[in-house]
């Protein structure tokens, strides 16, 4: 423990540095570990200080933080005094008193008692030991990881072993674990061991790793001559990681969190008491509880001012709290616990579609690389530090002057009114607004107009109204859900509303009496031909990976992102950060409610069709009521759902400063099922086959909503 002087314009405070070690001989590093700070008194306090009676309480807390990759943990602003610094996992190691004086950095160590070694085997294909550990590319490694009491912490579900990527535990040794040299040359292979919160269960969350690395040299696998026929075969073109793989997989698991059938099985644990987590992914799993907590808050908060519509208002809250938890967690607050368990990974299933698409997996695993390599930090060094996606980071630099806020208004921020919210920076929610444009496209909101226009008893334009049948009864939940939906309309989104925003985002609009006189002031007219134009090229590129004697080539691709990515970040102002989720909640509930089984009764929909969300039927059976277009719903929703994901993806990557086409290979690989899924989709609504090749270079740039008229009235033409 040490001290020097600290020349910070802020010299009137201290500053603690916190390191955790490892107490044995090797001094493995703790990552993620949880350092907690209290205040023991004046510069004196640490003579009074004492181990045994030392008991500590809520009112003397002061902060509490997770070392970096280097094991360190640095309380900034601290003023004179003494503290007590915890160390919050097993094994239990005794507080430390550490006085702290203005304008001085004062350095404290942390040592738990882990003891953690690491011991390398290698053998031949034989099995047999190879001596002086000189082992070659193929032969077989063994790791032994060895500790003080680890084999006993494992056991208990205190401790938990994380192996090095591709390797198997021993069936007879639950502290060995084997795996193959696939390299040669100087490497080091990594012994880590998590130790979980004291109180809590391993793989909870938030867990102590403590890193060990252990360095070898291979060599080349020896030449083993081979006679008679010999067989060749080609592959696909070999690739190599990138740092934002894990960004791509974030997109893809939080927008399949976000899914109606997700929805749906949340809002039936919620109301109907069927907690059924089975097909859920492991991250989905541990959101299904925050989800809970966020609607028992949202539940207290808001309020409708009808009469008999509290059935409608816990609905809208569960909803709203079901768009918050899972729009998508990318970085973290440096200066605050991690919460690790809310990153959208799944190790299993990501890296098994990852494998589908020829895609190599990070060595250090998904979300290793998200936080250490792929997320940068502003307003390094200090106490607002966030860590967020680099494409964010940009845009902080050119904001240097601004302040970061925690919030909108608090008691703490008095005066300092002016300011960019580290909540938005660190927590951006991976949202598309182009999903609700297709939804819309496919009649969903329509569908509910036309029923709640029937429930207020008013007749269609048409001279018969085709739901003049349609009766809901008072003694079934969906009556009085109706009364609230439709009690509440004054506080929802207009489809002119929504119009001007699908404008703003994407040049995209809707055709009909409800948006005439359209006068938008900011559009993105080369939005449209930008994407397709991507798209266009994307098939290009599959042809030439599929094909094995060709490598792609992914710069066509790179300029192509680059280009949407530019028109993108234009529209992203204004309405862009509430209006997207505030469509998703709504359209969310129309679905909600148009899935309830009492629609099974009123609308004649065809049971042998298998839809696959239960909102869908209802709506194909309304636009064969109505005369509507008669394409499935499901081509629009697949334009919305593969939409999004490509569109997320496209946003929050930093495109504009990637020179190097290597990112827009692994994007074109890793997205291939969405883009071909939106393209067959765009062909099956409006007509158009984005994929045709023609003479012509230029792609077709029509409005949807154009073509979806025109197929409309051939429709009716042809009926």
């Amino acid at each position: 423990m040490g001290n020097h002087r600290n020349d910070s314009k802020a010299s009137r405070l201290g500053t603690l540095v916190v390191n955790v070690l490892d107490k044995g001989g090797m001094r493995a590093v703790a990552i993620d570990a949880k350092v907690s700070l209290y205040t023991a008194g004046g510069l004196d306090g640490c003579a009074n200080f004492s181990v045994e009676t030392w008991n500590p309480c809520e009112e003397h807390h002061v902060k509490t933080q997770r070392t970096n990759s280097h094991g360190r943990a640095t309380f900034e602003g601290l003023r004179d005094g003494c503290y007590v610094v915890t160390y919050g996992h097993y094994p239990e190691t005794d507080p430390q008193c550490v006085c702290v004086r203005a304008g001085c950095i004062e350095d404290v160590c942390l040592e738990p008692d882990v003891r953690l070694e690491a011991t390398l085997r290698f053998m031949d294909r034989d099995c047999k030991d190879i001596p002086c550990a000189q082992p070659r590319v193929d032969d077989k490694i063994e790791i032994q990881h060895t500790g003080k009491n680890l084999e006993d912490a494992v056991s208990s579900n205190k401790a938990a072993i994380i192996p090095p990527q591709g390797f198997k535990p021993d069936p007879d040794n639950p502290l060995k674990f084997s795996g193959q040299v696939v390299k040669s040359g100087p490497q080091s292979l990594i012994a880590t061991v998590s130790y979980s919160a004291i109180g809590a269960a391993a793989g909870a969350g938030g867990e102590a790793q403590f890193q060990l690395p252990s360095k070898f040299d291979a060599d080349e696998a020896p030449i083993v001559r081979i006679g008679g026929n010999v067989g060749a075969t080609l592959s696909r073109t070999e690739t190599e990681p990138t740092d934002d793989l894990p960004l791509w997989v974030a997109i893809r698991n939080s927008t399949e969190a976000l899914s109606f059938n997700n929805y749906l099985r949340f809002m039936d644990s919620l109301f109907c008491g069927r907690d059924d987590l089975s097909g859920l992914k492991a991250f989905e799993k541990v959101r299904f509880a925050d989800k809970r907590t966020r609607y028992d808050e949202l539940r207290q908060t808001r309020f409708l001012p009808f009469t008999d519509a509290d059935a409608y208002r816990v609905v809208k809250a569960a909803t709203e709290a079901f768009v918050m938890v899972n729009c998508g967690v990318a970085g973290v607050v440096l200066n605050e616990p991690r919460q690790l368990q809310l990153q959208p990974f799944d190790r299993d299933l990501d890296e098994a579609y990852m494998d589908r698409r020829d895609l190599p997996v990070p060595g250090k695993g998904l979300q290793q690389v998200f936080n250490q390599d792929y997320l940068e930090t502003v307003n390094g060094g200090t106490i607002d530090a966030t860590s967020t996606l680099p494409y964010l980071a940009i845009i902080r630099r050119k904001l240097p002057d601004v302040p970061i806020k925690t919030n909108l208004f608090g008691d703490d921020e008095v005066g300092e009114c002016f300011g960019l919210l580290q909540e938005k920076l660190a927590n951006p929610c991976l949202l598309e607004l182009i999903w609700s444009y297709w939804h819309e496209e496919g009649m969903l909101a329509q569908t509910v107009n036309a029923i709640t226009r029937r429930f207020q008893n008013v007749r269609a334009p048409s001279p018969q109204d085709p739901l003049s049948n349609l009766e809901m009864d008072p003694l079934r939940p969906l009556n009085n859900l109706f009364w609230g939906y439709i009690q509440d309309e004054q506080h929802r989104l207009t489809v002119t509303r929504r119009n001007y925003e699908y404008d703003h985002h994407y040049g995209l609009r809707l055709e009909g009496k409800a948006v005439q006189n359209f006068r938008p002031v900011d559009t993105r007219s080369k939005f449209l031909e930008a994407f397709h134009h991507l798209l266009r090229l994307c098939t290009v590129f599959y042809k030439q990976d599929d094909d094995t004697t060709v490598k792609a080539d992914a710069f066509p691709v790179l300029n192509a992102l680059k280009e949407t990515h530019l028109i993108l970040s234009q529209g992203a102002h204004n309405q862009f950060g509430d209006l997207p989720s505030t469509a998703r909640i709504e359209m969310l509930m129309q679905q909600w409610l148009l899935a309830r089984p009492e629609f099974r009764e009123f609308l004649p929909t065809r049971i042998m069709v298998a839809y696959p969300e239960p909102w869908m039927d209802r709506v194909d059976a309304m636009k064969k009521l109505q005369g509507w277009t008669d394409t499935s719903v499901l081509h629009f929703r697949n334009l919305g759902m593969f939409g999004e994901q490509i569109l997320l993806s496209i946003r929050w990557g930093a495109w504009s400063d990637v020179q190097e086409p290597i990112q827009a290979f692994n994007w074109a690989r890793f997205f291939r099922p969405q883009v071909q899924g939106y393209i067959h989709a765009y062909r099956a609504a409006t007509g158009v086959d984005l994929a045709t090749d023609t003479v012509d270079t230029r792609v077709d740039a029509t409005l949807p909503s154009v073509l979806l008229q025109k197929r409309l009235a051939s429709q009716q033409r042809a009926g």
